[in-house]
């Protein structure tokens, strides 16, 4: 898990791509067409060509060719296992600092 956890997380690691990533999960299951992230982002299309590949080699977006078009969306179970993995140990040791303090 640690290895797909650095690549999710690797992944997501610019504000371009965190940009690309919010606005497929705004937009759902249906997911958008590559026009579509660009006219909502801004980015300009061979930019955002490059950060689609490195989202979706991350784990974190999933892409479907339907004919000439692409569709992009999040990879919702692979983002809820980043934000699992993260929060796994939450509060851990708080437990022993609460006992230090009395």
């Amino acid at each position: 898990m640690w290895e797909a956890a650095a690549a999710g997380f690797s992944a997501m690691g610019s504000e371009a791509r965190l940009k690309v990533l919010k606005t497929l999960v705004r937009a759902g299951e249906a997911g958008l067409t590559v026009g579509e992230i660009q006219s909502r982002t801004g980015i300009a299309p061979s930019t955002l060509a490059h950060h689609l590949r490195f989202l979706a080699a991350g784990g974190v977006v999933e892409q479907e060719k339907i004919g000439r078009t692409t569709i992009n969306r999040a990879s919702y179970d692979e983002l809820r296992n980043l934000a699992q993995f993260i929060l796994s140990e939450c509060c851990a040791d708080a437990v022993g600092e609460a006992a230090n303090d009395g």
